[in-house]
């Protein structure tokens, strides 16, 4: 096989899939059942990042067909995926980051095919709870909150939120009650959920990252300086 990249949602790391970190099983089955041959596919792949170790498992299943050489092929594209491990399509962010943004943000990846609308839901309340916590601004509406923050937010950061929240029927979405489940399409609940990964990484991960580096240069600045005078 071809060495791949892949992000890992466990560490979040950048990482190459080789055969080593890779398996693919396949399962196939008629029993006289009504669709005939079906194929079950089984795919992991597992972090080759030292500290990380761990493993994705995702299952897909497929109409089923004997090729020329009497072995089964699948026939088309999966009739179904189901991501095992980890639960839906979820990244698995640190403690540090706030419970409930957490609860909500994986609970809209969970429901994301299922009901699309209300993932957005608990999307927007989860991009409520994020503004709120993080910038301490708190409005009667959603689009309000969002709206007080363009002065304080990078401009790429801005152009992201003002992008997804103009699509489709998410521009109605934010303007209404934040428990008010409005209909979306599939593909705008993926792309708001994709805008509360990137602000989790940018507000919450980058913040702790680059306190922790500055704290690791104040220790060390004054570990040096008590040395000096001894």
């Amino acid at each position: 096989m071809m060495n791949f990249s892949w992000r890992c949602p466990f560490c979040n790391h950048d990482v190459t899939i080789g055969e080593e970190n890779y398996s693919v099983n396949e399962f196939h089955f008629c029993d006289n059942n009504q669709h005939g041959h079906q194929l079950i596919i089984t795919e992991v792949i597992t972090c080759p990042n030292p500290e990380c170790k761990e493993y994705s498992l995702k299952l897909s299943i497929y109409d089923g067909k004997l090729d020329e050489f009497r072995q089964f092929r699948a026939e088309s594209r999966p009739k179904k995926t189901w991501q095992l491990i980890p639960e839906a399509e979820t990244k698995i962010f640190p403690e540090y980051v706030p419970a409930p943004i957490i609860s909500d943000y994986q609970e809209a990846c969970l429901i994301k095919d299922l009901s699309p609308k209300a993932s957005a839901t608990l999307a927007r309340r989860c991009l409520q709870g994020m503004i709120r916590d993080f910038w301490g601004i708190q409005k009667d509406r959603l689009i309000d909150e969002i709206k007080a923050i363009e002065d304080k937010v990078d401009p790429k950061t801005w152009q992201a939120i003002d992008a997804v929240r103009k699509i489709g029927n998410i521009g109605a979405h934010m303007e209404k009650d934040i428990n008010l489940i409005v209909d979306v399409e599939p593909g705008e609940a993926k792309l708001l959920i994709g805008l509360i990964e990137t602000l989790i990484n940018d507000w919450y991960i980058v913040k702790h990252n680059r306190e922790e580096s500055m704290k690791q240069i104040i220790d060390l600045a004054k570990n040096k300086k008590n040395n000096s005078t001894k």
